[in-house]
């Protein structure tokens, strides 16, 4: 699935050889476990190279410092969203609409029990810094732009309204999804989750001709 959020990190230039992508990406994946598991600010470079075995020069070969990193780890949040979402990127029925919604609930009522969402357990941590703030508003946007789009497809297929707004139904579905991924998170049971995917779906059927 594309992502085409043009991150600082994504900016940088890649890695040149196969081993500089597989230390890159091993450096990112363990700060993103770290930071999903303890936080932005509890986790310290440090930590990611002990988490990875790779050296400092190299940490700081691949990122300029922590915030670059952290750019890059809202990038690959995002990145294994969207894999875990293979419909998104061919919405063209409501029964994609449902269908999409039944994977996320499939997903979260696996062994590992509900989760909380990688982007959305960032949101508050980064209230304070402007750029990374920026960065994580434009991994939700990309998101969110999964879904205008096929809502956009069922607008010209006829089965969504001439006068609806695609993206702010998007948001507004976004807006439910993160609620119901964090109620379920924080009680352990995957019905706040179901209700708010309910709601959201009678909110965008509401839009039909």
């Amino acid at each position: 699935m594309r992502v085409t959020k043009d991150s600082r990190a994504m900016r940088r230039r890649e890695p040149s050889t196969e081993q500089g992508r597989r230390t890159r990406a091993a450096i990112v994946a363990a700060a993103g476990q770290l930071m999903y598991e303890r936080g932005v600010a509890a986790t310290s470079l440090d930590d990611v190279l002990n988490a990875c075995g790779a050296g400092k020069s190299q940490l700081y070969h691949y990122f300029g410092g922590k915030q670059e990193l952290v750019a890059a780890v809202i990038d690959h949040q995002l990145r294994g969203i969207l894999a875990n979402q293979p419909r998104l990127e061919h919405l063209q029925s409501w029964a994609d609409f449902d269908g999409w919604a039944a994977d996320l609930l499939a997903l979260q009522s696996g062994p590992a029990g509900t989760a909380a969402c990688p982007l959305g357990s960032l949101a508050g941590e980064l209230d304070d810094d402007p750029g990374l703030h920026q960065e994580l508003d434009a991994a939700f946007r990309t998101w969110e732009s999964f879904l205008a789009g096929g809502l956009d497809r069922l607008r010209e297929r006829g089965l969504l309204r001439a006068d609806a707004d695609p993206a702010r139904l998007a948001a507004a579905t976004m807006a439910a999804l993160q609620g119901g991924l964090m109620l379920a998170h924080l009680r352990r049971d995957i019905t706040p989750l179901q209700d708010a995917l309910t709601m959201a779906l009678a909110h965008l059927r509401s839009h039909r001709p």
